[in-house]
């Protein structure tokens, strides 16, 4: 089977357009990555929870609007409030790992 050549993986991507792992841009975009995988983490949680928006915030001890923002990566979130809508609003439990460069 023929390669196609205009086909990039995402780390060739990534290299291409914003520089080599440990450059500026490329640290930024890494970054931001990380935020918005959380937020995404805890829209899918919610959903396969089967909870509104509104129903997850009442069980952790908050408000739509903070759910909301928190899942659109607008609102930075502390890690014992993070550990409420985990635990409290999920049943689950959080769990953070720390990776040394």
């Amino acid at each position: 089977m023929k390669a196609n050549k205009d086909i990039q993986t995402l780390a060739e991507f990534k290299d291409e357009h914003y520089g080599k792992i440990g450059s500026p841009k490329r640290d930024k975009l890494d970054k931001e990555f990380e935020v918005f995988k959380l937020g995404v983490l805890i829209q899918e949680a919610r959903l396969a929870k089967g909870l509104t928006q509104e129903q997850h915030a009442q069980k952790c001890g908050t408000n739509k609007a903070y759910i909301s923002k928190v899942e659109n990566n607008i609102k930075d979130v502390r890690i014992s409030t993070l550990q409420r809508i985990v635990e409290l609003g999920f049943g689950g439990q959080l769990q953070l790992s720390i990776k040394l460069q």
